[in-house]
């Protein structure tokens, strides 16, 4: 999903999801269909809780800022989550690294998603008190 094309004279290469993520929602939501299965597969086939929790988030990374219309485009052309999710199965797999659980990292993350949760609805509510100031 990632690397199939390459811009001719460069080695810069992307694949088919950028592409279809110029479609809004529907290239999005297939996006992250396609990723959540490479996932589900690894985790069926034992893959530890640590390297999976590292895939989810390179997925959810690339599912919320690729949904931003512009900015979105540019770092799904960038940032390629699928390749680095290979990646980092090679590395536990063939090198053995990222074993263990993913306990810590998903505390970690939800931290961080629960306050960012708390900021965007602070910055709402500001928006509305300021909107309100007018009327």
């Amino acid at each position: 999903m990632d690397e199939q094309f390459r811009i001719p004279g460069t080695n810069f290469r992307f694949g088919l999801d950028p592409i279809i993520n110029l479609i809004p929602v529907l290239g999005d939501i297939s996006g992250f269909a396609v990723s959540a299965t490479l996932v589900a597969t690894m985790a069926k086939h034992g893959a530890s809780g640590k390297i999976l929790a590292l895939m989810i988030l390179n997925i959810v990374l690339d599912s919320t800022i690729g949904a931003i219309p512009l900015i979105g485009q540019i770092f799904d052309f960038t940032f390629k989550a699928n390749t680095r999710n290979i990646k980092l199965l090679k590395a536990h797999y063939i090198e053995g690294k990222y074993k263990g659980s993913g306990k810590g990292l998903i505390a970690t993350i939800l931290i961080v998603l629960f306050f960012l949760i708390l900021l965007l609805l602070f910055l709402l509510f500001k928006l509305t008190e300021w909107l309100f100031s007018y009327l």
